[in-house]
C-alpha cells in the first residue's frame, strides 16, 4: 500500500499546477456546458445538474487555470447542492422542478471530485477557504460512505440505499467511483480516513470484478462477504457508461494495472471493430458502439499508454458533443499531454 500511495501521490503532485487544458478547449467546453451561474449542464439527461458534473467542472476549470470560472462553479455547488446536514452534496438538481433538488441522496464520486478540485485549487492559488471546504467534505466522506462492508473497506455510492443492511445483495458498489488520484490529496486533509486502504480495496475489487466472457467489470456490482462478485440486482449487467472511465482514473493516478487495462482495451475496443462499446457482461457481446469523440479518446488514450499509439489527428482538439463524453475527452487529453506527449506528435 505504501508503494501504491507513493505512485498516486507522485501523479497527483505532477498535476498540482493548472494550465493542462488549453484556453480554447476550455472556452468551447464552458460555453456549451457551463451557464453563467456556474451550473454544469448535463445536456443528455434533461439538462439537469449533479454533484458529479459540478466536480468535473471544477476540476476542468482548475486544469485550465480559470480561477474565475472555478469560483463560479464552486459557488453554485456550495449554495445549491451542499444543503445536507452531513457535509455532503445532494446529487441531483433539476432546473424544471420546484424545489430544484429532486434527490437529496449523495453520489459519492461527485463529492470526491468536488473535494479534490478544491484541494488542488487551494494549493495552487493559495485560497485557505477552498482547503477548509475540501477538508470538511473529505471528513464527511469518511464518516458517511467509506465503510467496512462485506469484509472490505469500500466506498458506498450513496449515503443510503447500497449497504449490507439495506440490500439483500449488499453492499452494492460502483468501481468507477474510486477516483484514485484524489485519495492521497485528501489524505492530507482528512488523515483519519484510511485512503490507502480504500485504494487497495478498489484495486482488489477490480481484479475480482472481471466477469463474463469479456472479463470486464459491470457498472454495478454486488460484493457480499460470503460469495463471488456479481452484477447487482436491478441494474443492467453491462460494462457501460460508468465503467468505461475506470481506465482513465487508473492512468491519471499513475497505476499501471496492465492486466485490467489490456483486458479492457482488447475486449472493449479491439473486439468491436476498433470502436469502444457498451458490453453485455453475461454474453460478452457489444450492445452499442460509441462513436462520440470523447469515448474514442478514452480508447485512444489507453492504446497510447499501453503501446505508444499516436492519438488520431481528429481527436487532438475538443469537438463538443455532449457533456459526459466531452468531459472525459478533456480529462484524457490533459493526461496525454502531461504523461504521454509523444502520442501527440
Amino acid at each position: 500500500m505504501l508503494l501504491l500511495a507513493a505512485l498516486v501521490a507522485s501523479a497527483a503532485s505532477a498535476r498540482a499546477q493548472p494550465g493542462m487544458i488549453s484556453p480554447a478547449d476550455w472556452s468551447d467546453y464552458a460555453a456549451r456546458f457551463v451557464d453563467p451561474s456556474g451550473r454544469v449542464i448535463d445536456d443528455a439527461n434533461g439538462r439537469i445538474s449533479h454533484s458529479e458534473g459540478q466536480g468535473y467542472g471544477m476540476l476542468l476549470a482548475y486544469l485550465a487555470g480559470d480561477k474565475a470560472g472555478f469560483e463560479r462553479i464552486w459557488t453554485f455547488t456550495r449554495t445549491e447542492l451542499l444543503i445536507r446536514d452531513d457535509g455532503l452534496a445532494a446529487w441531483r438538481w433539476d432546473p424544471n422542478a420546484d424545489p430544484h433538488v429532486t434527490d437529496i441522496n449523495v453520489a459519492s464520486d461527485g463529492d470526491l471530485l468536488i473535494a479534490y478540485a478544491l484541494a488542488l485549487a487551494a494549493q495552487a492559488w493559495n485560497v485557505p477557504d477552498y482547503e477548509r471546504s475540501a477538508a470538511r467534505i473529505a471528513q464527511a466522506l469518511g464518516q458517511q460512505v467509506i465503510r467496512r462492508e462485506g469484509g472490505r473497506l469500500v466506498l458506498l455510492p450513496g449515503a443510503t440505499g447500497f449497504s449490507v443492511g439495506e440490500r439483500p445483495d449488499g453492499p452494492v458498489l460502483n468501481l468507477s467511483y474510486w477516483i484514485f488520484e484524489a485519495f492521497p490529496v485528501l489524505a492530507r486533509l482528512a488523515p483519519e480516513v484510511d485512503w490507502d486502504g480504500l485504494a487497495a480495496s478498489g484495486r482488489e475489487l477490480l481484479s475480482l470484478a472481471r466477469l463474463g466472457p469479456a472479463r470486464l467489470p459491470p457498472d454495478w456490482i454486488s460484493a457480499p462477504a460470503d460469495g463471488p462478485l456479481e452484477p447487482a440486482e436491478g441494474f443492467e449487467p453491462v460494462f457501460g457508461y460508468n465503467s468505461l472511465r475506470i481506465v482513465l482514473y487508473l492512468l491519471r493516478a499513475g497505476i499501471a494495472d496492465t492486466d485490467v487495462q489490456k483486458a479492457i482495451l482488447n475486449n472493449w475496443m479491439v473486439q468491436n471493430g476498433g470502436m469502444p462499446a457498451i458490453v453485455n457482461i453475461p454474453t460478452g457481446k457489444a450492445l452499442a458502439r460509441l462513436s462520440e469523440p470523447g469515448y474514442r479518446m478514452l480508447a485512444a488514450t489507453l492504446a497510447c499508454a499501453i503501446d505508444g499509439s499516436a492519438i488520431p489527428a481528429d481527436l487532438r482538439r475538443l469537438q463538443p458533443s455532449q457533456y459526459y463524453p466531452s468531459t472525459l475527452y478533456l480529462l484524457s487529453l490533459s493526461l496525454v499531454g502531461e504523461k504521454y506527449p509523444t502520442c501527440l506528435r
